[in-house]
């Protein structure tokens, strides 16, 4: 549930919690891969020294807000490969649509494009995003 926002070193502003509780009703969140304790949106999640993309998240209904820049293609793999694996996952992630990640991984899932700009939060306070968001859906099918 960590998105960048400020930079390219600051990695530790939140989803909005309006947000996040209209697609928890709908999806039923049990694990936040990309957390830290004081901003995580689940009861389970990992931090970044746990690294959430070497644990498991099989038969797990995930909400990802990826580490934005390099490694979102790394984090878009592994939610494609865990919905292969029973997992559902919900990505919040810049709309990329140039990026060859999402080509390759994120046209794979359900998108939903996000009307308006986010405010992300940090220390309770909220400033809008520089960027479109958009929420990808790696429904759970595992492999035959």
């Amino acid at each position: 549930m960590i998105g960048q926002y400020a930079g390219p070193r600051k990695q530790d502003w939140a989803t909005p919690q309006k947000f996040f509780d209209e697609l928890d009703a709908e999806f039923h969140f049990t694990l936040d891969p990309c957390a830290l304790p004081e901003t995580a949106k689940c009861r389970r999640f990992f931090t970044p020294e746990q690294d959430g993309l070497a644990q498991d998240w099989s038969d797990e209904v995930v909400f990802m807000n990826p580490p934005y820049g390099r490694d979102t293609a790394k984090w878009m793999q592994k939610a494609l490969d865990a919905s292969r694996r029973g997992a559902t996952v919900v990505c919040l992630v810049v709309s990329r649509t140039d990026m060859a990640w999402w080509h390759d991984i994120a046209m794979q899932g359900e998108i939903r494009f996000i009307r308006n700009r986010l405010y992300f939060e940090q220390d309770g306070v909220g400033r809008r995003a520089p960027f479109a968001s958009a929420v990808v859906v790696f429904h759970a099918r595992p492999l035959d």
